[in-house]
């Protein structure tokens, strides 16, 4: 059945339309323009703003289950269904460094619901092993290790049409297991790494173009060595996400890196959990506890985060001097081209699916508004 959103200020990814309508039919877009139709039913948004429904392509958690301790489809769903709650309707659940035997299972589970569920989980996010031990982060040090070529090439044969992102620290790769990586299909993103700002450039010639969460777990910007973060600030095919809670990152970082970034700057969670739910939790040797706000670990340090998709878009919004048009597009489009689909998500576009935000001028109401299903439905 056909159906008109219509009287909304729409945010297309390439332009903003005033009193834009927006015809879906079974769940896909159809057709963007001015005109409003009479022959065909009208959702009203009383002249509120409509834009595609966020992306976040690093979530560990949903509001219950955490993936890497329960790498199953009732945790995907979790995670599903949380992130839908604050806006987000495409999903890449996040595996962080685990056993041969929780990799293989995330993965699979991930194939098994997405075969099930034509929905917004549209693939995963292998978090390691394969980092720098110098650099783990909250990683635990008896899961990170340098790759084999045997387990490497189980992943990629597994992995295929599952794993869109995996995150590594090239220089524990040798020469063969990076080109075999390159060469799986595999968005390849460096993080937790301890490589300089010359060799990141060597990496980023070889068509790396994406870094994980900017600041975190890399070397930094100084004057007589930029580091990864200088090599990423210098490249201008490189993507740069931020976990922009004001922890992570503060928002005066934020801020340059936009600044020099532009159109390869976004924003992912790296939530631990949604919706603050979750007080405590202690899995393998990751431990978290909620602190003011933030999850800390037993040492401290910061254990994930706590922020949803909505918020970041706010902060990017009240923190960057940005547009509300630019904080949705580092929520959308930039976070689509960044894992190369950007003709399948992420634009309010005909052939696209028909899962939406909707918000208000000044971003501080934002709701989701799905009919990506048949059972058209606002979650």
């Amino acid at each position: 059945m056909k159906q008109a959103i219509v009287n909304a200020i729409v945010h297309t990814g390439d332009e903003v339309i005033e009193n834009g309508a927006v015809i879906i039919e079974n769940g896909t877009i159809i057709s963007v323009h001015q005109e409003i139709p009479n022959d065909i039913e009208q959702i009203n948004l009383g002249g509120n703003h409509l834009a595609a429904g966020f992306i976040d392509i690093q979530i560990n958690g949903g509001e219950k289950y955490y993936f890497s301790q329960t790498p199953n489809e009732e945790t995907i769903q979790d995670i599903y269904d949380a992130s839908m709650k604050y806006g987000t309707t495409h999903v890449l659940p996040c595996l962080i460094s685990s056993s041969r035997e929780t990799i293989l299972n995330g993965i699979e589970a991930v194939r098994e619901y997405m075969q099930k569920h034509k929905n917004g989980v549209v693939g995963m996010h292998l978090e390691g092993p394969f980092l720098n031990p110098l650099r783990r982060g909250a990683h635990s040090i008896d899961q990170v290790r340098k790759p084999t070529n045997e387990e490497l090439e189980e992943i990629i044969r597994k992995g295929k049409d599952v794993i869109k992102v995996i995150t590594i620290a090239p220089e524990c790769f040798t020469e063969e297991q990076l080109n075999m990586l390159i060469e799986s299909g595999f968005t390849i993103s460096i993080g937790h790494s301890t490589i300089t700002h010359k060799e990141a450039q060597f990496y980023f010639s070889k068509g790396i173009n994406l870094v994980t969460h900017l600041f975190n777990a890399m070397t930094q910007f100084g004057h007589r060595e930029p580091g990864l973060v200088g090599a990423v600030f210098e490249n201008e095919e490189v993507y740069a996400p931020v976990i922009l809670d004001g922890a992570h990152c503060d928002y005066a970082a934020a801020k340059v890196a936009y600044k020099l970034k532009q159109e390869k700057f976004f924003l992912i969670s790296d939530a631990t959990f949604l919706g603050r739910k979750v007080a405590n939790f202690k899995w393998d040797n990751f431990d978290a506890h909620l602190e003011n706000g933030f999850y800390r670990n037993e040492d401290g340090n910061l254990a994930g985060a706590t922020i949803s998709m909505t918020e970041a878009v706010q902060n990017a919004y009240n923190h960057l001097n940005v547009s509300a048009d630019e904080a949705i597009k580092m929520a959308t489009t930039r976070v689509a081209s960044a894992i190369g689909m950007q003709e399948k998500i992420g634009k309010i576009k005909p052939g696209f699916p028909a899962s939406f935000v909707q918000f208000n001028a000044d971003l501080s109401e934002i709701e989701t508004l799905d009919f990506s299903k048949t059972d058209s439905s606002i979650s």
